[in-house]
C-alpha cells in the first residue's frame, strides 16, 4: 500500500505538471488573433494623439531635405548616436553631431529624439569608447551571439558597476546640454546575446539590476523630458513558460520612477513579441509614455534578425499588402502607445508610410 500511495502521488504530480504546461501553452497563444480586429484599418491613418517619428538609425545625413520635413503629422526624427561617437576620450565629450541635427530639425519645426547606442549588431563595430576596453572595466564590452552561436556584435557590460558609472556620467553630460531641447531620449533594447557561458561576469540578476540603474541615471539626467527604455526580452527567461519576473520588473520599475517603456519590432503575429513587449504594454496601465518601433523588415512582417530575411529580395513591390494601417491601429488601440518610430526603410517608407501620414 505504501508503494501504491507513492505511485498515486507521483501520478497526481505529473498530471498537475502536464495541466500547467497545457495552460502555459494556451496562455502563449492568447494574443495570436488580436490583430484581426484591426484588419479593416485603411489609409490615411485614423486621427490619434501619437507622436510619430522617423527612425534614421545612424544614417543622420538622410535628414537633410527629406520629404518628412513637410509632413505635419510627423513630429520629428529619431537618430541613433553611439557612446563611442560622443565620448572620444575619458570624460571628454563632443555632442556636435547631436547639436547639428537638433538645430536643423528645429529650423523646420521638427523635434529630435535621441537613441543612445551601447550595443551593436555588427561584429566589426564596437560602439563604446576605446578607454572602456581595458582591465579597469573588465574589458568594457562583450561579444553578442545569435541563437546559432555566431558572433553578431558587441554590447557594453551594462551589469558592471564601473561601466554603469561611466554611462551615467555620459547621460548627465547629455542632460546638461540638451535638457528641455530634444523631444526625448531612449536606451537601446534590453535583449542581448549574452549568457554566463559566453561571459563569466554575466548573471541575469545582475543584468536586471544594471538595466534599472541605467534607467535611473537616465531619469536623473532628463527629469522632465520623455525618457524611454526599450525593454523587449531579458536573457535568462522566456515568457510565458519560464517567467523569472525579469522583464515584468523592468516595466514596473519604469512606471515607478517615470521612465517610459517600449521596444523594437512591431510584430503583431509573432508569438515571441506578443508574449513579451506587446503583452507588457497591453496588460498593464501606465502613466509613463509607451513607444513602439517599426524597424527593418516589419513592413513585410519580418525582422532584421530573421534568418530568411533578405532586404535585397524581400521588397515584393507588386504583390505585398501595405501593413502600415494595421500596424498603426494595433499600436494605437491594443498597445495604447504615445510614440511610434517608423524606420526609414525604402521602398516601404516612401510607398507605404508617407501616403498614410501625409494627408495635407
Amino acid at each position: 500500500m505504501r508503494y501504491k500511495g507513492v505511485f498515486v502521488l507521483v501520478l497526481f504530480a505529473c498530471c498537475l505538471k502536464i495541466n500547467s504546461y497545457g495552460q502555459n501553452m494556451n496562455n502563449a497563444n492568447r494574443y495570436n488573433d488580436a490583430y484581426k480586429q484591426y484588419l479593416g484599418a485603411v489609409c490615411p491613418l485614423e486621427e490619434d494623439t501619437i507622436k510619430h517619428f522617423v527612425y534614421f538609425a545612424r544614417d543622420r545625413e538622410l535628414l537633410r531635405n527629406h520629404h518628412f520635413l513637410k509632413v505635419n503629422r510627423i513630429a520629428g526624427a529619431q537618430v541613433m548616436y553611439s557612446w563611442k561617437q560622443l565620448e572620444y576620450e575619458k570624460g571628454k565629450y563632443d555632442f556636435s553631431i547631436i547639436k547639428s541635427d537638433y538645430e536643423y530639425l528645429n529650423s523646420h519645426g521638427k523635434k529630435l529624439f535621441i537613441q543612445l547606442q551601447d550595443a551593436t549588431f555588427n561584429p566589426e563595430y564596437v560602439g563604446v569608447p576605446a578607454y572602456l576596453i581595458s582591465g579597469e572595466y573588465n574589458g568594457g564590452v562583450t561579444t553578442q551571439f545569435n541563437d546559432e552561436g555566431v558572433a553578431e556584435g558587441w554590447v557594453a557590460k551594462r551589469w558592471n558597476p564601473k561601466v554603469q558609472q561611466r554611462f551615467a556620467l555620459l547621460l548627465e553630460a547629455l542632460g546638461k546640454k540638451f535638457y528641455g531641447k530634444v523631444e526625448g531620449i531612449n536606451l537601446q533594447e534590453s535583449a542581448i546575446g549574452v549568457s554566463n557561458e559566453t561571459d563569466s561576469t554575466f548573471t541575469p540578476e545582475g543584468y536586471v539590476q544594471g538595466i534599472k540603474l541605467n534607467m535611473l541615471a537616465l531619469k536623473k539626467a532628463f527629469p522632465q523630458s520623455a525618457t524611454m527604455q526599450y525593454a523587449n526580452f531579458m536573457p535568462g527567461e522566456w515568457l510565458p513558460w519560464d517567467d523569472k519576473g525579469y522583464l515584468r520588473s523592468v516595466y514596473r520599475y519604469g512606471q515607478e520612477i517615470g521612465v517610459g517603456l517600449g521596444g523594437p519590432d512591431l510584430m503583431f503575429q509573432r508569438r515571441g513579441q506578443l508574449n513579451h513587449t506587446l503583452a507588457m504594454m497591453h496588460e498593464n496601465d501606465y502613466t509613463v509614455p509607451l513607444g513602439i518601433a517599426v524597424q527593418d523588415g516589419n513592413y513585410i512582417g519580418k525582422t532584421g534578425a530573421d534568418q530568411d530575411y533578405n532586404q535585397s529580395i524581400d521588397k515584393q513591390p507588386d504583390e505585398r499588402e501595405n501593413l502600415v494601417p494595421l500596424l498603426h491601429a494595433f499600436a494605437k488601440d491594443f498597445l495604447k502607445v504615445s510614440y511610434m518610430f517608423w524606420v526609414h526603410q525604402e521602398p516601404y517608407f516612401s510607398s507605404d508610410v508617407l501616403p498614410c501620414l501625409d494627408t495635407d
